[in-house]
């Protein structure tokens, strides 16, 4: 069963594509999920670290707060704004399935292909302590070098690395992933080191 999606907890968000397809062919695709991740997920979760690579993607994430929820859950869905736990999951998981199929729908049309481009039901684990989302922060970097994309963190364009070192505007949580590992001269030696 999976766990669920709940306010103010940390998790690591995942899927792959189904079979041996890709996800993303060109760069116009991993733009456009980026820009679909920002309209159904920057309202409800705080992204700590990214990772998209041709057939599966990695997020480090924080769900915003149940005010926060239950607010844009109101605005949504003109309910009124009393706190329902129930309720709360079933839209958290929403906004990632409209993500999905958001994606799936244009890049089907663009490359006229039909069904299910995700493995149903996307994979997530809850992050229980600052270490763990450390190595996952590291673990997220690392995985173009893993899967033998690039040989530099440095090389892979669709990950947060560069994001969080740039002075850039980004929503990605730069300055509480600095804080993390104490100095962005301490987060670029952490990235250094080979994966466990």
């Amino acid at each position: 069963m999976k766990i669920p999606l709940e306010p103010d907890k940390y998790y690591h968000i995942y899927n792959h594509a189904n079979g041996k397809e890709n996800l993303f062919l060109n760069k116009g695709n991993y733009l456009f999920f980026f820009e679909k991740y920002e309209f159904y997920i920057n309202p409800i979760a705080d992204t700590f670290a990214y990772c998209l690579m041709p057939n599966h993607f990695h997020f480090a994430l924080r769900i915003k707060s149940e005010n926060d929820i239950v607010k844009k859950l109101s605005e949504s869905y003109k309910l009124s704004e009393s706190s329902n736990n129930e309720r709360i999951q079933k839209y958290l998981s929403k906004q990632f399935s409209n993500l999905f199929s958001s994606y799936t729908q244009a890049f089907n049309k663009q490359q006229k292909r039909k069904g299910s481009l995700f493995i149903p039901n996307f994979s997530r684990k809850q992050i229980t302590d600052e270490k763990y989302l450390k190595e996952l922060i590291f673990y997220i970097h690392y995985n173009p070098i893993h899967h033998g994309f690039v040989k530099s963190i440095n090389d892979w364009k669709y990950s947060s690395y560069k994001t969080i070192l740039s002075s850039k505007f980004t929503n990605v949580k730069r300055n509480e992933v600095i804080e993390l590992f104490d100095s962005s001269e301490n987060f670029i030696f952490c990235h250094k080191r080979e994966i466990d």
